[in-house]
């Protein structure tokens, strides 16, 4: 399930595990790296020791922290979330088998013969649904919604294929993207990666309306470009091209 920034009725504790969570997430802080005390993170954010205890009971649920005892001890990271950018969006996940870029990796190589398919097969209703999609993106209001926006406007993409056993699979890595998904947050400097993100769509409705091969490829490859980067630059799979 995404998550969300906290509810304004969130309670005390549920607020600041969000923060130290953002805190862990947005640094990239490495297992056992040290946190603080309890006393100190509760000086740090004006808490009770009863509002602490659950501060770190939720942080410990969500398999963020460890909590030593006595001299020397503290809170500290527990696990190093995978991370995955795409574009203009940066997402974090649990770890999972098989690793949430693997399950990347197989949307986009999915998505790719899906698109094409959808190109040669879409009719009227198809292309209605895809611009309806193109405008849910361009309404998300936040990066949480706007990611749901895009797996969104790519199911639909696979619907328009009527390749019923290729959109199943689609669905199926989609839902176990989601399943695995802890954080979704927009990079820094975000908005010129967005506007293009949301133009290429655009682009990619357009051409499959007007079937225009020459633009459909080019939306196409421009959509692909770069679309997963990571850490680890060799776990950066190579995205598929079409000539």
């Amino acid at each position: 399930m995404v998550s969300r920034e906290p509810a304004p009725r969130a309670s005390r504790a549920e607020r600041v595990a969000a923060d130290l969570e953002h805190e862990i997430l947005s640094a990239r802080l490495p297992v056992g790296a040290h946190l603080g005390r309890r006393s100190e993170i509760m000086d740090r954010f004006g808490i009770s020791p009863t509002v602490m205890s659950e501060t770190l009971r939720i942080l410990r649920d969500r398999d963020l922290v460890t909590v030593r005892p006595g001299p020397g001890g503290g809170i500290t990271v527990a696990s190093a979330r995978p991370q995955v950018r795409v574009g203009a969006l940066d997402l974090w996940f649990q770890p999972s088998t098989p690793h949430p870029l693997d399950l990347f990796e197989a949307r986009l190589y999915l998505e790719f013969g899906l698109t094409k398919a959808a190109f040669e097969r879409a009719d009227s209703d198809d292309i209605a649904a895809m611009r309806s999609a193109s405008v849910a993106m361009r309404a998300a209001t936040g990066a949480a919604q706007y990611f749901d926006a895009v797996l969104a406007f790519h199911g639909v993409v696979a619907a328009a294929a009527h390749i019923p056993v290729l959109e199943g699979m689609h669905q199926l890595v989609v839902t176990s993207i989601k399943a695995v998904l802890t954080r979704v947050v927009f990079v820094r400097h975000h908005k010129v990666l967005l506007a293009s993100s949301l133009d290429v769509h655009d682009d990619i409705v357009a051409a499959i309306a007007l079937h225009d091969q020459a633009s459909f490829v080019d939306a196409i490859n421009r959509h692909d470009q770069d679309l997963i980067r990571v850490d680890d630059p060799d776990r950066t799979p190579h995205t598929p091209q079409r000539p």
